[in-house]
C-alpha cells in the first residue's frame, strides 16, 4: 500500500490528485492550511487530513511527525501547494518564493527521512513551463506572451530544486511537472485552462511512469528549460 502526502490539496489539482490516488488504493494524506476545509475535503474522498502550511516550519514538522507515527514511512510526496502573485512588489515576491520554492525545501527536507524508509520513494513537484527559459523565449509558445514574473521565476526555482535534489539523492526519484494549464482559483482571473480533474490525471500518470529523475516534464515527456 502506497503512502502519499500531497500539499495544498483541499482544492484544485491537489484535491483531484488525492481523489484519484485514493481510488487507486493509495493511503493519501491531504495537506491543507485550513483545518476546516482540509478535514471536509479529506472526508469527501476517503483521504486522511493533516494540517500543513508549507510556509511554516513547525506546521511542516508536525505534519511529517503525524505520518511517521501513523505509517512509519512515506512513499510519495507531491509538492503541490502554490500561489500566483500578479503584483510585482517585494512583499509579493516574498510570498511567491516562500510558497512556490522555499515551501518545496521545507517539506522535502522534513520528509526525506521517511522517504528513505520506502522501497521506491518519489517526489513530484508541481512546477510550470512558465518557468522554462526555452518556453518563454520561443515565439508561438503560449508562455511567450505570458507576463507573470514572480510566478515564472519561483517556478523556475522549483524546477532547479528538483534537479539539485535528484543529484543529491540518487536513491529517490524527483520530477518537476508541468500539469497543463488548469482552471483553478489561481487562474480564475485569467479565464483559461482545462479541468483540475484532467490535469490531475497527468500528475497520477507521472507518478506511475519511470522517466529519469531530475527533469521537467509534461504529458508528452521531458521539456527543455
Amino acid at each position: 500500500m502506497t503512502i502519499t502526502l500531497i500539499t495544498g490539496a483541499n482544492k484544485g489539482i491537489g484535491y483531484e490528485t488525492a481523489r484519484q490516488l485514493v481510488a487507486q488504493g493509495h493511503v493519501v494524506y491531504l495537506g491543507a492550511r485550513s483545518v476546516e476545509r482540509g478535514t471536509a475535503a479529506a472526508r469527501s474522498i476517503g483521504a486522511r487530513f493533516v494540517q500543513l502550511d508549507v510556509t511554516d516550519d513547525a506546521s511542516v514538522a508536525a505534519a511529517v511527525a503525524t505520518i511517521k507515527d501513523a505509517e512509519g514511512r512515506l512513499d510519495v510526496l507531491v509538492n503541490n501547494a502554490g500561489v500566483l502573485e500578479t503584483e510585482l512588489t517585494g512583499t509579493a515576491a516574498l510570498r511567491a518564493f516562500d510558497t512556490n520554492a522555499v515551501g518545496v525545501v521545507r517539506v522535502t527536507e522534513a520528509a526525506l527521512p521517511l522517504l528513505r524508509r520506502s522501497r521506491g520513494p518519489r517526489v513530484l513537484t508541481i512546477s510550470s513551463s512558465a518557468g522554462s527559459f526555452w518556453a518563454v523565449t520561443t515565439p508561438g509558445r503560449p508562455e511567450h506572451g505570458l507576463s507573470l514574473p514572480l510566478y515564472s521565476a519561483s517556478k523556475a526555482a522549483a524546477t532547479m530544486l528538483t534537479v539539485q535534489y535528484a543529484k543529491a539523492h540518487p536513491d529517490i526519484r524527483f520530477t518537476a511537472l508541468e500539469p497543463g494549464t488548469t482552471a483553478t482559483d489561481l487562474t480564475a482571473g485569467l479565464g483559461i485552462g482545462r479541468s483540475a480533474e484532467d490535469s490531475a490525471r497527468a500528475v497520477v500518470a507521472a507518478l506511475d511512469g519511470d522517466g529519469p529523475s531530475g527533469t521537467l516534464r509534461d504529458e508528452s515527456g521531458a521539456l527543455p528549460w
